[in-house]
């Protein structure tokens, strides 16, 4: 070996030991402890422990038709004591939006039925259940979840807007409907090549009139 071949190794050994040296320091600088007997230090890992459920509210989605509040606490109380319960409902026409929200009094319930109901069929639908963490439920979730809806009486606010007393306007507005539905009527039974005399509209006034629908029946 020449002389430059010993001079070129001496020089990559110091600067590989100096390598050594420096990671060395390092490790054991970012060391927890300092071993009794000599050797690099060794770092403490801390184990995380797991986290425990705490979610007493659920969501429930894929409700079907007809489960509704009484139902669904009937179902549900067989596996732990409800403490509340909401349906969604359409503030106008009160329908169900087929989810809701339900909570238990102890979490270790509200697990099991998110894990044992999900998936489950009922009346043809899946439910879809799962567990809301504490810190995701809305402040408002729970508004006048104590107060029940009451079903709007569609036909008795029909049959008072059609009963009420209309100005001559509003009368003639009406009329005016009919002339051009009627009106209607007869050219398209003209287009399609139908022979038919269409008996000509009696008793539209031009003065108020009123019309009452028997409010026996419904």
């Amino acid at each position: 070996m020449g002389a430059k071949a010993k001079k070129a190794l001496k020089k990559n050994l110091k600067k590989v030991s100096a390598q050594l040296t420096l990671s060395r320091r390092k490790n054991e600088s970012s060391a927890d402890f300092l071993p009794f007997e000599g050797g690099p230090g060794r770092e403490i890992v801390e184990k995380e422990e797991p986290k425990k459920d705490t979610a007493t509210v659920l969501y429930i989605g894929h409700i079907p038709h007809g489960f509704y509040e009484e139902q669904m606490e009937g179902f549900f109380k067989q596996f732990g004591k409800i403490k509340r319960l909401r349906l969604a409902r359409n503030r106008k026409t009160g329908k169900s939006k087929h989810y809701g929200f339900l909570e238990f009094e102890n979490p270790e319930v509200a697990k099991v039925v998110a894990e044992e109901m999900n998936n489950y069929l009922l009346f043809e639908h899946t439910l879809q259940i799962h567990p809301v963490p504490p810190e995701r439920v809305h402040p408002k979730l729970w508004r006048g979840v104590s107060r029940r809806f009451i079903p709007l009486n569609w036909k008795e606010i029909s049959r008072k807007q059609h009963n009420k007393e209309k100005t001559a306007e509003e009368h003639q507005k009406m009329v005016r409907g009919i002339l051009k539905r009627d009106e209607k009527r007869r050219k398209r039974i003209k287009d399609a090549g139908i022979d038919y005399e269409c008996p000509e509209l009696v008793g539209l006034q031009p003065t108020a009139k009123k019309i009452k629908f028997d409010e026996e029946e419904d």
